[in-house]
């Protein structure tokens, strides 16, 4: 039986399950150093990225590298490493950690248009990962992912740390639980555009960036600050905006919530604008609404004043209504029902999300958000981004992850990537 036959069986009796989620063992154990201590690298150490290299140092791993493709941020973040510890190297291509035997995982904190190619890398390279979110630039690149997670045999954790958050699995719990009834309709709200404003002209490559290797396999641009670092969200090249930012994370509950983690919704519409000077070129605001094979109805809103930020479950019996550090429900009792009773059906359990990849490093079970889990996510937000610039609906099958009937918008499920970087 295949690693991703075993894993559909396995959802679907969790689904069925009358007792706490135990995930399976499907990968080989795997010895690590001294002390059982587990050993990574980190690459992309600017914002997020120092966030999650500070996770995995409180979490007790060895941070044996960083690499990041600006030397600046490279030196302060192995500064932090150093305080900690013994000195890490520091490298400017990722590739230079793949070889290094004492590396037992990478921490991926880079732009998404770098995800796919660096993760196929180090499972390559038997690198177990941890890879922020959204888990993919396009469709096409997660199931690459998936294959090359499983051909390998890695742990591959997707950075949505929403799942990890008690009010989000609770939500979960008591949509799939039928205390809210049939589900009709799920709001998933995201906020604004954070752009800094018009772009101006060009720039000169500050000398500290290897602006060669920052845009890597996207297409070759001149410089200019308000394309690179955080702003990389706000471009097509490298991102799509808040709809894989935020939508990876809201969209990601929903799909928990439907037991949708292996497929997707089957259709897409909406509407959506944009920047009327161009200072950007993802979604001002948008209205995608998905539906799925049961008659179910996702909406995606930005910008819309009756979808408020976050997860909204409504159903025949009852709403739910969740984000970061708050659950309302109506009725209001149902926010605070017990939900630890041997007969509900129990999601995977996770109080940390580091430490969840750590803990699935030495038992290899599948982490709570696997890389099959991240890339179905990823798969709805990038839906959304086809409808929003073809200016049409599509049909999907999320069986054979392909456009129905639609040669154009199948198309824009991959990119091509600037040479000498390929696909595989």
């Amino acid at each position: 039986m295949s690693d991703r036959t075993s894993r559909r069986a396995f959802l679907g009796k969790a689904s069925l399950a009358a007792s706490a989620f135990a995930a399976p063992m499907i990968l080989p154990r795997r010895v690590f150093g001294a002390n059982d201590r587990i050993t990574v690298a980190s690459i992309g150490v600017r914002n997020q990225g120092s966030g999650n290299l500070k996770r995995f140092l409180d979490a007790g791993v060895d941070v044996a590298a960083v690499c990041d493709v600006d030397s600046k941020v490279a030196s302060d973040a192995a500064a932090v490493v150093a305080n900690r510890g013994p000195k890490c190297l520091v490298v400017e291509d990722y590739r230079e950690l793949l070889d290094q035997k004492g590396i037992d995982a990478v921490v991926i904190t880079t732009p998404d248009h770098w995800h796919a190619r660096m993760t196929i890398d180090a499972c390559n390279a038997g690198k177990d990962v941890y890879c922020e979110k959204p888990l993919t630039l396009t469709i096409a690149e997660g199931r690459r992912m998936v294959n090359a997670a499983r051909k390998n045999q890695r742990i591959v954790q997707t950075g949505s740390q929403q799942r990890s958050s008690d009010e989000f699995r609770k939500a979960c719990m008591l949509v799939r639980n039928g205390f809210i009834g049939d589900v009709k309709e799920v709001l998933a709200g995201i906020p604004d555009p954070n752009h800094p404003g018009p772009i101006g002209p060009d720039e000169m490559i500050p000398s500290e960036l290897n602006y060669d290797l920052w845009l890597g396999p996207a297409p070759l641009r001149p410089y200019n600050s308000k394309r690179v670092h955080y702003n990389f969200r706000f471009w097509w090249d490298y991102s799509g905006g808040q709809m894989t930012n935020f939508g990876a994370h809201h969209l990601d509950i929903a799909q928990w919530a439907l037991d949708m983690d292996s497929s997707g919704p089957i259709a897409a519409e909406g509407t959506a604008t944009f920047h009327p000077q161009k200072v950007h070129e993802v979604t001002e605001t948008c209205r995608i609404t998905y539906t799925y094979a049961n008659g179910t109805k996702l909406i995606l809103g930005q910008g819309q004043k009756d979808i408020p930020e976050g997860v909204t479950f409504i159903g025949s019996r009852g709403r739910v209504e969740v984000t970061r550090g708050k659950l309302k429900s109506d009725p209001p009792e149902l926010a605070t029902t017990p939900l630890d009773s041997s007969s509900l059906i129990q999601l995977y359990r996770s109080s940390d999300h580091t430490k969840n990849f750590l803990d699935c490093m030495r038992s290899r079970e599948l982490p709570i958000c696997d890389v099959e889990t991240g890339h179905r996510s990823a798969t709805v937000c990038h839906l959304a981004g086809i409808v929003a610039r073809l200016g049409r609906p599509v049909r999907w099958d999320p069986k054979t992850e392909t456009m129905t009937g639609d040669a154009e918008a199948q198309a824009m499920t991959d990119r091509q990537y600037r040479s000498p970087w390929t696909h595989s």
